[in-house]
């Protein structure tokens, strides 16, 4: 057997094992390093940590560790707040001002599982007690995280922004920004569109009423108020907090500094200044995702070892038309990421298009779009992360229902998903 077949069929089991058992991928993928550098390839101890992300490393712990020290200082649910207020406590606007929310943490660097995981038990919340589709608010929770997941200063377009500069080709961050945020936002419309009156049938509980609930209409119609919030008291360690979001904005966009260096100068300060809560702001660094992303990209240095990647990729060139490729290549990775970590499929299957892409017969930018987006998007799976927080925080709702709810719209979105990117990304520039 090939070096090359062994390496893929290695990669393939992984994806099986860490799909049916609870076991991060990226520990598999350290093993698998190892294992298949040392005795199949040869490699020595260096040779197999040259693909090791130290620059993604530093970007994950810093970014992850300074929004942790803002969930525990409450600028998180300050900016929440704020959103709300924005739409003048109309609880049907509340799916969208969730939208912008998730969008924003992640353009600036929240990992988009995080975001997820701190919006959406807010937004079920909502969803029952206003009658609003619980389907709806967690689609669109997750549909604005997508949106700003591809940002420069975020992970997952830190990551492919970092192996298409190292393949050499010429493609724009904002192309790839723009195409994922203004993709999300449509898919996020026509969510709201279909089931923003479809609230009421969800819902098997009705939630307690309290004094604060009188003259209160339900969400079913579009109409409904929230509870008259009490002005909120910005405390001085949110506003410090907030300097520094900015701070790290300019920072990284006009100065080009690194920003996981940033972030973790920014918050370690914080935590400083805030000692109740020193200890704990650690804890809020996603380790997972950092064991994931570093073990998985330490094994495509090690696929690059052996050649793995351009023997795939030409391969596929010989399937037939480039644009068929692309196709295939975006359906392959939006079921493949349906049931696995989005992150390791960009991380893996993006260096395997590289070299179709150095040919010229495609759009770089539109492949590699079309490529995240549809590796993405699918992550309303309730095999997911972000489809199993949407299931786990449903509240007042038929547990079979609502699943089978989560399973129609997957499917609808595996289905045309990756197509619809395809054609809108991939087609018109092939001509």
């Amino acid at each position: 057997m090939s070096p090359q077949l062994l390496s893929i069929l290695v990669l393939a089991g992984m994806f099986v094992v860490a799909t049916m058992l609870p076991i991060n991928i990226g520990i598999l993928a350290f093993v698998a390093s190892f294992v298949v550098g040392t005795f199949a390839l040869g490699l020595d101890e260096k040779e197999i940590f040259e693909g090791f992300p130290v620059s993604l490393f530093i970007t994950v712990v810093g970014v992850t560790y300074l929004f942790s020290v803002a969930k525990l200082n409450g600028t998180i649910d300050l900016l929440v707040d704020q959103g709300i207020r924005l739409v003048r406590g109309r609880a049907i606007l509340v799916p969208w001002v969730l939208f912008a929310v998730a969008a924003v943490l992640t353009a600036l660097g929240t990992f988009t599982p995080a975001a997820v995981a701190l919006l959406v038990p807010i937004g079920m919340n909502f969803a029952f007690k206003y009658r609003i589709s619980p389907l709806m608010i967690g689609m669109m929770v997750i549909c604005g995280a997508h949106a700003g997941a591809f940002s420069p200063m975020a992970v997952s377009g830190a990551l492919v922004f970092g192996i298409v500069a190292d393949s050499g080709l010429a493609v724009s961050q904002a192309v790839l920004f723009f195409a994922s945020l203004a993709f999300n936002a449509l898919l996020g419309g026509i969510t709201y569109l279909l089931l923003r009156n479809r609230g009421e049938e969800s819902f098997v509980e009705r939630p307690e009423t309290t004094d604060t609930d009188d003259d209160l209409p339900t969400g079913g119609g579009g109409v409904a108020t929230l509870v008259r919030t009490r002005p909120q008291v910005i405390t001085w360690q949110q506003r410090a907090t907030l300097v520094a979001l900015v701070g790290l904005v300019i920072g990284a966009l006009a100065f080009h500094l690194q920003i996981g260096f940033l972030a973790l100068a920014a918050g370690a300060v914080l935590a400083l200044l805030d000692r109740e809560n020193l200890g704990k702001a650690i804890d809020g660094i996603s380790w997972p995702t950092i064991l994931l992303v570093a073990g998985m990209v330490t094994y495509v240095g090690v696929l690059e070892h052996a050649g793995t990647i351009e023997w795939v990729s030409e391969g596929a060139v010989h399937l037939g038309a480039p644009l068929l490729v692309a196709l295939v290549l975006c359906l392959v990775v939006g079921i493949t990421s349906a049931f696995a970590s989005s992150t390791a499929i960009l991380t893996a299957v993006i260096p395997m298009a590289i070299p179709l892409l150095l040919t010229g017969s495609l759009p770089a930018a539109g492949v590699i779009a079309a490529m995240a987006i549809s590796t993405t998007i699918v992550d309303v799976s309730p095999f997911s992360t972000n489809g199993a927080l949407v299931l786990a925080n449903a509240r007042g709702v038929d547990r079979t229902r609502f699943y089978r709810q989560v399973i129609t719209y997957t499917c609808g979105i595996v289905a045309l998903g990756p197509l619809a990117a395809w054609a809108v990304l991939v087609l018109p520039g092939a001509f």
